[in-house]
C-alpha cells in the first residue's frame, strides 16, 4: 500500500523542505485549479433529484463538519451517480493529492470502504453555486474528508478542516503499523522527539492525548488557551528546521496548492508559536516510538493518532 519508495520520500522530503523555506508561498486554490473545475463541471450535470439530496446554501453549517467516518449526504456514489459523474469524481479526488501519493490515497480509500469500496464509501456535498459567490464541494466516507472550494473559504487552508487516517490490517494495528500509507509521518515525527534534548523531552512528553470529537476534535485554542507541549521557541536552529521537514512529509500527499496555503498560513501566524507534543500513554506496543502527537498553534491543529490505527485531523486558518 507504501508507494514512496525511500529515494523518492527523501526526495519529496527534502524538497517539500526547501518549498517551504522559500519565500513568498502566495500559492492557493483558484476556481480554475484542476479539482475546482471538475466540481463545477460535475455540479453542471447534477440532476434536480441529485440537487436536491446533495446541494446546500454555502452558508450551510454542515459544510464545516469533519469527522473520522461519516456520510456528509444519504447517497452513496454507486447509487445515485451515473458512471461519467463517479468518473469526474475520481478525477477530482485524484487532483487534490500529488502525483507522487494520489494513487496510495485512492487506494488507502477503496481499502478502509470495504466491500463497499470508494463508490459505495463515499458521499459528497455542494455548497453554494460554482460562479456565483463562494463554491465548496466536500468527499467524505471512512478515514476521509475532504474538500475543494477554490479558496472561497477566507483564511482556510483545504477550505476547512480535513482528516485522513488508514486500518491497514485490521482494527489494532501492530507497533510498527505494516502497510500502512500514513505511518511514516509518525516516524519522520519521532525523529524530532529523537533529536531533543533531556529538557526539551520533558516539555514535549505528556501524558494522554484529546479525545476524538467530530468536529470538536479540531477546534482552534486561539491565543488565550495553553497548547500542549514544547514550544518551538526552545528549539535550536537545528531542530526548528527538522519539524520543517516533517511539516513537509505532513503534507507530501496533498497538492501543492493546498500545501502552499498551509505553510503561508503558519508562517503568517508565526511558525516560532507551534508546539509540538507526543504522548506516553498511548505508546502501541510500548516500545517508545509515539504513536500520538501533534503539532499545534494558536490558529492551527495538526492531530496524529496512531492508537490503535491511524487517525489524523488537521484545521489550519489565518486566525482562531
Amino acid at each position: 500500500m507504501e508507494s514512496f519508495s525511500r529515494r523518492r520520500f527523501l526526495q519529496t522530503s527534502l524538497a517539500g523542505a526547501a518549498a517551504l523555506s522559500a519565500a513568498p508561498l502566495l500559492a492557493a486554490p483558484t476556481p480554475k485549479s484542476a479539482s475546482e473545475t471538475l466540481a463545477a463541471q460535475l455540479f453542471k450535470t447534477l440532476t434536480p433529484e441529485q440537487r436536491a439530496a446533495v446541494c446546500f446554501p454555502f452558508t450551510h453549517e454542515l459544510r464545516s463538519r469533519v469527522d473520522n467516518n461519516w456520510h456528509i449526504t444519504k447517497p452513496t456514489l454507486d447509487k445515485f451517480f451515473s458512471r461519467d459523474q463517479q468518473a469526474l469524481v475520481t478525477e477530482l479526488f485524484l487532483k487534490l493529492h500529488s502525483p507522487e501519493y494520489a494513487d496510495t490515497v485512492f487506494k488507502q480509500v477503496q481499502h478502509d470502504s470495504g466491500k463497499a469500496g470508494f463508490m459505495g464509501g463515499s458521499s459528497v456535498g455542494f455548497f453554494g453555486e460554482p460562479g456565483k459567490g463562494g463554491f465548496e464541494f466536500v468527499l467524505t466516507g471512512r478515514h476521509c474528508t475532504r474538500r475543494c472550494d477554490g479558496d472561497s473559504v477566507a483564511g482556510a487552508a483545504f477550505g476547512g478542516p480535513i482528516f485522513y487516517g488508514h486500518a491497514a490490517q485490521g482494527f489494532n494495528e501492530k507497533p510498527d503499523h505494516p502497510g500502512n500509507a500514513y505511518w511514516y509521518q509518525a516516524r519522520r515525527a519521532n525523529e524530532v522527539f529523537n533529536a531533543l534534548n533531556g529538557k526539551q523531552r520533558e516539555l514535549a512528553l505528556l501524558g494522554d492525548s484529546r479525545d476524538e470529537n467530530g468536529t470538536l476534535t479540531v477546534k482552534l485554542k486561539g491565543k488565550t488557551k495553553a497548547i500542549d507541549g514544547i514550544p518551538l521557541t526552545e528549539l535550536a536552529s537545528d531542530q526548528k528546521a527538522l519539524v520543517r521537514k516533517v511539516m513537509a512529509d505532513l503534507l507530501a500527499p496533498f497538492r501543492k496548492e493546498d500545501s502552499d496555503e498551509v505553510m503561508k498560513l503558519v508562517e503568517k501566524n508565526g511558525f516560532d508559536k507551534l508546539h509540538m507534543a507526543f504522548y506516553k500513554n498511548q505508546d502501541v506496543g510500548k516500545d517508545g516510538v509515539w504513536d500520538v502527537w501533534q503539532v499545534e498553534g494558536p490558529a492551527m491543529v495538526w492531530y496524529f493518532r496512531g492508537d490503535p490505527h491511524v487517525h489524523v485531523w488537521a484545521h489550519i486558518r489565518d486566525s482562531a
